[in-house]
């Protein structure tokens, strides 16, 4: 009888310990439920992607995001992705931007050129691509030597054309290498503006092109003044004298009088007398 009563007892403290477990269950499951964020589905990348190639649906996967947290261009189709070319790089599982897509008729180069921007490219020897370190992606500004057709020392300028210019790419390379090898090339491409693109045509037809590789997160246009062979030299030059004929224009603009009159005053008495004025 005794057993009995205690498997009963037992019976009843196991049902009573899994109804209180049941309860908390409920409850814990409950409070994490509302705490959870709401989220969506997103499109991402399955893989690293760079910019240039058109991206495969094998290539795409999708990742939840939180619907508290907003991100302009997100995008929920796979279908709306697949076939673009990426214009930027993204991260595996990484979401895909409507602004990392370039237009939809655009390929390779042609991908990574923003609308209202051109690409245009420089001739360039191992001194000027600074031994081969100017990479896609850098950013560097563009310098033009200038001589006239008597190519004399004093007629010699140099000046900044262009500041934080993007490359877009160094000879048929529009990724740089993954251990930052130096490469040197005959040709860089440049992203400039319509007005840019005009003045780095008349630079290089004029002139000399030189490149100045800048810092990634210096971004600043600062005024520079051209310098010549005479500051280059540090020697200071005298402030320009005023010309001879410009002299004459001021006297001339001066209005002499026809008759001199001087007046002569001897024993109290004054006498007047009158010279005429001679013209040059």
């Amino acid at each position: 009888m005794g057993t009995r009563r205690l498997g009963f007892a037992l019976l009843a403290a196991l049902v009573i310990s899994l109804g209180i477990s049941s309860v908390f269950y409920v409850r814990i499951t409950r409070t994490q439920a509302s705490t959870r964020p709401n989220t969506k589905r997103v499109v991402a990348a399955a893989v690293a992607l760079q910019p240039g190639a058109p991206i495969t649906a094998e290539n795409l996967t999708e990742i939840n995001w939180p619907v508290n947290v907003p991100l302009e261009g997100l995008i929920e189709k796979k279908q709306d992705v697949a076939g673009h070319v990426l214009m930027y790089a993204v991260a595996a599982n990484e979401p895909v931007l409507q602004r990392d897509l370039a237009a939809s008729a655009s390929l390779g180069l042609a991908a990574k050129i923003p609308d209202g921007m051109r690409a245009t490219a420089v001739k360039t020897n191992e001194v000027t691509n600074i031994a081969g370190f100017i990479l896609p992606g850098s950013h560097v500004d563009v310098l033009v030597t200038l001589r006239t057709e008597n190519n004399t020392a004093a007629s010699t300028e140099t000046r900044t054309v262009l500041q934080n210019v993007q490359v877009l790419s160094t000879g048929t390379k529009m990724d740089p290498d993954p251990n930052g090898k130096p490469e040197n090339v005959n040709v860089v491409t440049l992203l400039v503006s319509p007005e840019q693109s005009e003045k780095l045509a008349l630079a290089q037809n004029q002139g000399t092109i030189h490149f100045v590789l800048r810092n990634g997160g210096d971004s600043a246009n600062t005024d520079v003044p051209p310098v010549d062979m005479a500051g280059l030299a540090g020697i200071v030059k005298k402030p320009a004298q005023p010309e001879m004929k410009h002299l004459k224009q001021i006297a001339a603009a001066v209005k002499l009088p026809d008759v001199y009159t001087v007046e002569t005053l001897v024993n109290g008495k004054t006498t007047i007398s009158k010279f005429p004025v001679k013209p040059e």
